[in-house]
């Protein structure tokens, strides 16, 4: 099964973005004539993995490696280097040359930085006196298709780094994908921002149009009608939740990384003890893509279904006599076996986790925390994970959860448990809770919560959520509608105007312009004048909405907005894009720092 995702039926042309990635680094190959080692950045690898196949690489003459600061273990006497601009990649890069110039190798090195060189990575090189033997380039891989309607930036640390260490430079880099995108599909016309980088990357994306102008006139149509930019600030809630639906189970158990899930491949099945094996998850496998967005009870039921229609079909194959059509027919339901097999025993592994009391408790308590109750019953949940010694993460996950649809946790709450985190986690996690302080993450009450507000008057909890025929996005988490999917859901509808006092509630500005040739953006927090609803494509197509994830978004909002798109009542289709794939665990692991 492909690891790199079929994109046929995308709504927009993600085949030429992808072909177009493929053609650049090619070039970048071919410009070091002759034999090459390439060595990749292992995190870019993952990304590449899901743009061009191994195969393709190596009939460019390659040798491929991964980066470390272990000594080059190649005969090739030009080295070309693929690698994210971070400084910590030019140590490694400076200790390898340094190790080959110890040994009296000679050769020559080319560094290419995705998407774009830095001041920072070429001091570093300066420093180390080396600048002088690379020849440096840029490669501007800025957005990686993950599927059919989902984009990644692959920008994991975004997040943190605009609320912690105040750097904003990811902003430019998702300004310019948007802008890339504009130039093959035509000037956005639409754009809504809800957050302070949402804002300040809408006015990125006007300043560049000013620069290097997309021109309106060239495309009749644009075939993106509206981009929706959405910081993950505006909605930490969601994210900090178990997630409910086939997919994100995947992930927050199995970890879901470019597409694939590593496991042991005693888990299929196969008699490999200790071996692990790549499962791809992608819309090219049918069945995933039928069940993906299905809440996990549901998945279950289909799975079970399946299986014993296909036993029945078999039981009738042995015992009548079919006739040719209805044979090749149950030779077609054969070729599905191995995406059952495989399901069946992911849903299995999974079930051992779904049905730990620890698990049910955690999901209790989140609901507890959601619906804003008994303060008490949660200090104390929280309290016993910590004696308990539970993973560091499942407690921060909770603290913040409390802490964000509480404004914060009362003082003397707020320095106990700080206090009890570092006496049982240890000193050298203090980094860890001043990064999540800072972020405003984990802090002292000092206001009144708006959380019983924004709940109500977004309906975020709905009582008696059928899962197996949803008729609204909270049953991706059970009865919990994603606040920023209801956002979404508002702005694509009716606009943002007739929940502008919600907004306002919610952290950073926003705002709605429209775009032709340059225009000022007006004023945020200001939404008069613009139209309201997503405006109709002339020649009858449905329209097509770019949602934008500034700080990551989970599957579970993936599947809600796909629940949304497929509802008759829509006229628009969405392609999803963020600066990565995300869950509470990860997101959280990205503030996490140990001293010493």
């Amino acid at each position: 099964m492909a690891q790199i995702p079929n994109l046929d039926n995308a709504p927009v042309n993600l085949t030429s973005i992808r072909e177009q990635s493929q053609k650049e680094l090619i070039n970048i190959l071919k410009h070091v004539r002759g034999k090459k080692c390439l060595i990749i950045d292992p995190k870019l690898g993952d990304s590449l993995s899901l743009i061009i196949q191994t195969s393709i690489l190596k009939e460019q003459g390659v040798e491929l490696r991964h980066l470390s600061a272990d000594p080059i273990q190649s005969d090739c006497n030009k080295v070309v280097y693929l690698v994210r601009s971070q400084p910590d990649l030019m140590r490694f890069i400076c200790s390898n040359i340094h190790n080959d110039t110890s040994k009296g190798l000679q050769r020559e090195y080319h560094v290419y930085f995705v998407p774009r060189r830095t001041v920072v990575c070429e001091k570093v090189l300066e420093d180390e006196k080396l600048h002088h033997m690379i020849t440096i380039g840029e490669c501007p891989l800025y957005i990686v298709p993950m599927d059919e309607d989902v984009l990644s930036f692959e920008l994991d640390l975004s997040y943190k780094e605009c609320q912690v260490d105040g750097d904003a430079s990811s902003l430019w880099h998702i300004a310019k994908a948007i802008h890339k995108l504009e130039f093959s599909f035509g000037l956005i016309p639409h754009v809504r921002a809800k957050g302070k980088a949402s804002v300040r990357i809408a006015d990125i994306l006007n300043r560049m149009q000013a620069e290097e102008p997309v021109n309106s006139s060239d495309m009749a149509v644009p075939e993106i009608n509206t981009v929706i930019l959405l910081d993950r600030e505006v909605d930490m809630v969601t994210p900090l939740c178990s997630q409910l639906t086939y997919e994100g189970l995947l992930d927050e158990f199995l970890h879901i990384n470019n597409g694939s899930v590593e496991i042991d491949a005693s888990i299929l099945g196969l008699q490999q003890e200790g071996k692990k094996t790549k499962v791809p998850l992608n819309s090219s496998d049918k069945l995933f893509k039928e069940i993906r967005d299905l809440n996990f009870e549901v998945v279950v039921q289909i799975l079970r279904q399946k299986a014993t229609s296909m036993k029945q079909d078999y039981t009738e194959m042995t015992t009548t006599t079919q006739s040719v059509s209805e044979l090749k027919d149950f030779v077609k339901k054969l070729n599905s076996l191995p995406e059952m097999t495989r399901h069946i025993n992911l849903a299995q592994h999974l079930s051992t986790f779904t049905s730990k009391p620890s698990f049910l408790g955690q999901l209790d308590m989140e609901h507890t925390i959601i619906e804003a109750q008994s303060y008490d019953i949660c200090f104390e949940y929280i309290e016993e994970l910590i004696h308990k010694q539970e993973p560091l993460i499942t407690v921060l996950r909770l603290l913040i959860l409390f802490s964000i649809t509480n404004a914060g946790l009362p003082k003397k709450h707020f320095d106990y448990f700080r206090r009890e985190l570092l006496h049982s986690y240890g000193f050298e996690h203090i980094a860890t809770l001043n990064n999540l302080e800072k972020a405003g993450l984990f802090k002292k009450q000092e206001s009144k919560s708006n959380w019983l507000t924004i709940k109500r008057a977004l309906q975020l909890v709905v009582e008696d959520t059928d899962t197996a025929n949803p008729n609204d996005i909270a049953y991706v988490f059970s009865g919990y509608a994603p606040l920023s999917i209801r956002l979404i859901q508002h702005a694509t509808r009716s606009g943002w105007r007739p929940v502008e006092e919600i907004l306002k509630l919610l952290p950073g500005p926003h705002l709605e312009i429209r775009r032709g040739g340059f225009l000022n953006s007006p004023s945020s927090d200001t939404l008069s004048g613009v139209s309201t609803s997503i405006a109709k494509v002339p020649d009858g197509r449905r329209a097509l909405v770019l949602v934008v994830f500034v700080g990551g978004v989970t599957f579970a909002e993936i599947s809600a907005l796909r629940f949304l798109s497929a509802q008759e009542s829509m006229a628009y289709d969405l392609v999803i894009a963020s600066t990565k794939i995300v869950n509470g665990q990860t997101l959280v692991e990205t503030f996490m720092e140990k001293l010493g």
